[in-house]
């Protein structure tokens, strides 16, 4: 039984059960994966994949319990190399972040400029997309960690540290009814066209519990994942924008009015992630006390540890978590 062999039918599973998407996003070929597959169910005299002709059709209940073996194993060959590169190497290596486009966009650009100076011999990657697409990329491993709001919570491998809170404004253009309003209420924002988030995008479900608590049903005409996107169509005047408050920007937006809307919704938290068991080298804890200073290195060595949400809601109970 080789690494190899174990890396090969893991990846295969999560890629669909298509050995030829597995070859090239490993750079190797589709002979070569089938060719090892079969020599390791051969060796183990189980069967970890149905076929139909030369295509898997199915992973079997004893290859289901190995592919899971295999991530775990895999695991603990990459924390063994991190360490090693830890030991070897503290200031280069790789880092792989996953996160939003409102993330991406308003809030990490200064904090990437920050640990670049610091860590130039760090790789950098950033993979952005829907909130369980990139908490889907932290669980597997793709990623080293998740940025964002929503869907963290869907993954049990996942350990999410709060960052800080946010709250959200409505954006109008300047010769908008609301432009003069001196504090808005969910009654008069409802009489309107509303454009914002895509529902499971930056907060989406806290606007929408606030709306039904108020037995108000909101006019949503258009939505995206890109608050970006929301001021363009808001400009346009196909309605009001309700975003998050750091994706206004008075100098970019000098065309919008953004009124505050606090008061109208709960905040919500904006959470980093990392998979459970996963060793962090130097420059990854750098990297989450950059983005969220009361994270410090000791607190997040407490949050991978723990095992259930209590556990870590208890660590974060006496932690003042910042405003955005």
């Amino acid at each position: 039984m080789k690494i190899q062999q174990l890396k090969y039918i893991w990846e295969v599973a999560n890629h669909g059960l298509n050995v030829s998407a597995t070859a090239d996003s490993l750079y190797t070929s589709q002979p070569g994966i089938s060719k090892q597959i079969r020599m390791l169910e051969a060796e183990l005299d189980v069967q970890i994949f149905r076929r139909s002709g030369k295509h898997l059709t199915e992973i079997t209940p004893a290859g289901q319990v190995i592919i899971d073996m295999a991530g775990e194993i895999l695991d603990m060959v990459e924390g063994v190399k991190r360490v090693a590169d830890d030991f070897s190497d503290k200031r280069q290596g790789n880092l792989s972040i996953a996160t939003t486009h409102t993330q991406a966009r308003y809030v990490l650009p200064v904090i990437i400029q920050d640990f670049i100076k610091l860590y130039p011999d760090v790789s950098l990657q950033m993979h952005q997309g829907t909130p369980v697409q990139i908490s889907e990329l932290a669980s597997k491993g793709t990623a080293d960690f998740a940025i964002a709001t929503e869907a963290l919570e869907l993954f049990d491998n996942l350990i999410m540290m709060p960052c800080y809170r946010w709250n959200r404004s409505v954006v109008v253009t300047r010769n908008h009814p609301l432009a003069n309003e001196s504090k808005l209420t969910l009654e008069r924002l409802a009489e309107f066209p509303i454009v914002t988030y895509v529902f499971g995008f930056t907060g989406r479900s806290q606007l929408d519990r606030a709306f039904r608590a108020a037995g108000l049903i909101p006019k949503v005409v258009f939505t995206a994942s890109d608050a970006d996107v929301i001021k363009t169509y808001v400009k346009l005047e196909l309605g009001v924008g309700i975003v998050a408050s750091m994706a206004y920007d008075p100098e970019i937006d000098s065309e919008l009015v953004s009124i505050d809307a606090s008061h109208l919704f709960e905040p919500s938290v904006t959470r980093i992630g990392c998979r459970r068991g996963t060793f962090l080298r130097n420059y990854m804890y750098e990297f989450i006390q950059l983005f969220a200073p009361h994270l410090t290195q000791e607190i997040v060595q407490k949050s991978l540890q723990t095992t259930t949400k209590g556990e870590l809601e208890d660590i974060f109970s006496n932690v003042d978590i910042p405003d955005y």
